[in-house]
């Protein structure tokens, strides 16, 4: 891995800040996917299928129910134990993430919140380079603990492992579709697949640039990019950051992996085990090509400054620094938080924010899944108390009718 210090260092983080996904390119034919799809419905979403994501001709768009289960009665002992222990952690995790609802008085008005779930959700669990079991869990799992009643999973060439983590959680609905076909069927609706009100999960470009084309029709969670770690400390052991630099890097060869330190023999050391143990792994080799750097800060400030700006998904650092981070999408404290731990199973949300858009929300939770909706209610007395605050406001703004609602019901002439 490279070092870079100084000005060098100061202008690469600048460029990060303003780093985002470049999905202009790729906007037109993504938008022709999805007015396909939103036109012709099934007929486009079988023909996409079976051109991109290795439908057979005869085969169903949705997967059975007994698929699922056969797919986890075959599970090894292994991988049902992980999937019981895992789910478990990420359930009473989402309890705890939960909103409550409450009501409260004071002085004549009776305000609170009701919480809600949404009616329907799709799930998307990429298929392409590596199959992800682990994300049926973390989009699955929040919407079921939420409420949700109608949640739909969609993933292209479904893996064994995946079909199985559907069926442990007991998914009924899941289709073998992918890409942008697969969201705007989710988004719109076909015969096969009805629509939902938000989607969900991670993605490659297509599926991104897809979101952002039907999120004024259907709710998103957030436009997702390459995977990113950062890594914020001057002490610890070098082949743990290292192990952590590469286990994230391993995602996708445009990953960034970056160590943000003010020591110099620390960054030495870090890089020559980066590079060590990259041997023999040629997608994190490219990614720590492309984008990964040591950044060596000349005080602790600049490097808290540093990784506040670049608002990276993963961020390993320590407790004593943990005031100072305001933007980062999960964060690890100490030395045995692995960044795996996170992918995998010790509760927090793998879904997460890039591209910098942890300066302004956190990763995947309960709440994505909820509607928190305000109640009010006023006596006569809680009226009046506050009526001439109201209609000072009512009358600056020139909105007569509002204020009239108010004086009639507290009398005024």
């Amino acid at each position: 891995m490279r070092i870079l210090e100084g000005r060098v260092a100061e202008n690469y983080v600048r460029k990060l800040e303003r780093r985002g996904q470049k999905l202009d390119a790729l906007e037109p034919r993504v938008r022709r996917i999805v007015q396909s799809v939103r036109l012709d419905g099934d007929r486009a979403l079988r023909r996409y299928a079976e051109r991109w994501d290795g439908l057979g001709a005869s085969d169903s768009l949705r997967v059975s129910e007994g698929e699922m289960k056969a797919a986890l009665k075959s599970s090894s002992r292994g991988l049902l134990v992980a999937l019981e222990t895992v789910a478990s952690n990420i359930r009473t995790f989402c309890g705890w993430q939960k909103p409550a609802e409450w009501e409260r008085v004071k002085q004549g008005r009776k305000v609170g919140q009701l919480v809600r779930p949404l009616g329907s959700v799709g799930c998307y669990v990429p298929g392409g380079r590596y199959p992800l079991p682990s994300t049926v869990l973390m989009t699955v799992i929040p919407a079921q603990v939420a409420g949700v009643k109608e949640i739909r999973v969609v993933s292209p060439r479904p893996a064994q492992a995946t079909l199985a983590a559907a069926a442990f959680l007991g998914v009924r609905e899941f289709y073998r579709i992918g890409g942008a076909q697969a969201i705007a069927a989710l988004a719109y609706g076909t015969k096969s697949v009805p629509r939902v009100n938000k989607i969900v999960g991670p993605g490659n470009l297509f599926v991104t640039t897809a979101k952002k084309i039907v999120a004024f029709d259907c709710a998103i969670d957030f436009l997702a990019g390459p995977t990113e770690a950062l890594i914020l400390c001057d002490h610890g052991e070098p082949s743990f950051i290292a192990s952590d630099l590469l286990a994230q890097a391993e995602h996708d060869p445009d990953a960034l992996v970056l160590l943000v330190t003010q020591s110099r023999k620390l960054a030495s050391a870090v890089s020559h085990s980066v590079e060590a143990l990259a041997q023999g792994h040629p997608v994190a080799q490219q990614a720590l090509r492309k984008h990964g750097a040591v950044l060596l800060a000349t005080s602790s400030t600049q490097a808290l400054d540093w990784t506040n700006l670049i608002a990276p998904e993963h961020l390993t650092t320590t407790r004593e620094r943990l005031p100072g981070i305001v933007s980062a999408g999960s964060i690890f404290l100490g030395d045995y938080s692995a960044q795996a731990a996170g992918d995998y199973g010790s509760g927090p949300n793998h879904v997460l924010p890039t591209g910098g858009a942890a300066r302004f929300r956190g990763g995947l939770s309960v709440t994505d899944f909820l509607k928190v909706m305000t109640v009010q209610e006023l006596s006569r007395a809680g009226l009046r108390k506050i009526a001439p605050s109201i209609l000072a406001l009512a009358e600056a703004e020139g909105l007569r009718a509002h204020a009239r609602s108010i004086e009639l019901r507290c009398g005024h002439a």
